[in-house]
């Protein structure tokens, strides 16, 4: 669980609502034309821009939002010490032990293929596809909520300009006035809170979440394709390490 998410999305909406409730009561900014104008109009304009699959698949994406745990980079240069350690000793068969050990089925993945023998050469070719499909998915899922991010907006325009026509044609009867002009107003609303408080920043996430993960998995392509070399575990730390920031670097031969 992300707890910078969480706290931004309750922050966030609790600070608005605050100042919803400090100006007036909550009830004025419920309406239900206005939801349906907004939300109903958005996601009927995403499904028309995406195939179904895409638009239904962004919900699986978006919990990587809150739910995904990218293993530090220390812990994958830790990991593959080890590994090396144990293969020298043993012999590269000996990893298969530690599968059952390992949580991470593309790291799982890539020693199963080492102890399978084989050529790091085509180990590397086939992990770095999967990274290539990855990190599709991912930009496909921040696309789609950016995409949303767009509609909000606009679907609060066209539910401004709904409420105006309202307005404007039962001028005679003051008792519309007030209906009409929440409408107009409030679908702004609901299309800046969506796109703003949730659809932007979680896209943003996203792309945050996706450059990690590469950065995590290439780094367990070349602990794999090293470890399948054999390597002195000491060459294979400096290798990992370069992808770790100086300051953050801990070796276990000092």
């Amino acid at each position: 669980m992300d707890i910078a998410t969480l706290i931004g999305i309750f922050s966030a909406f609790a600070l608005v609502l605050i100042s919803i409730m400090i100006g007036g009561s909550l009830t004025l900014f419920f309406n239900i034309p206005s939801i349906f104008i907004v939300f109903g109009g958005t996601i009927g304009a995403t499904m028309i821009h995406y195939p179904i699959r895409d638009v239904l698949s962004v919900m699986n994406v978006a919990k990587n939002v809150f739910f995904t745990r990218v293993w530090s980079t220390q812990e994958v240069v830790d990991r593959f010490v080890e590994f090396a350690n144990k293969s020298r000793r043993e012999g590269i068969l000996a990893l298969e032990s530690e599968l059952a050990n390992v949580d991470d089925p593309f790291m799982v993945k890539g020693l199963q293929l080492t102890v399978d023998g084989m050529e790091p050469d085509s180990i590397k070719e086939i992990l770095e596809t999967e990274i290539e499909y990855l990190e599709e998915r991912h930009r496909s899922g921040a696309e789609v909520l950016n995409t949303m991010a767009t509609f909000f907006p606009a679907m609060g325009m066209i539910g401004t300009l709904i409420g105006l026509v309202q307005m404007l044609s039962s001028m005679e009867d003051p008792s519309t006035i007030g209906p009409a002009m929440a409408v107009a107003l409030l679908t702004t609303f609901y299309g800046a809170v969506a796109a703003n408080l949730v659809c932007l920043p979680m896209a943003g996430k996203l792309r945050k979440r996706s450059q990690e993960e590469t950065l995590v998995k290439e780094m367990i392509i070349s602990g794999i394709v090293a470890v399948a070399n054999g390597e002195n575990p000491r060459i294979i730390e400096q290798k990992l390490h370069s992808f770790v920031p100086p300051k953050a670097r801990a070796s276990r031969f000092d």
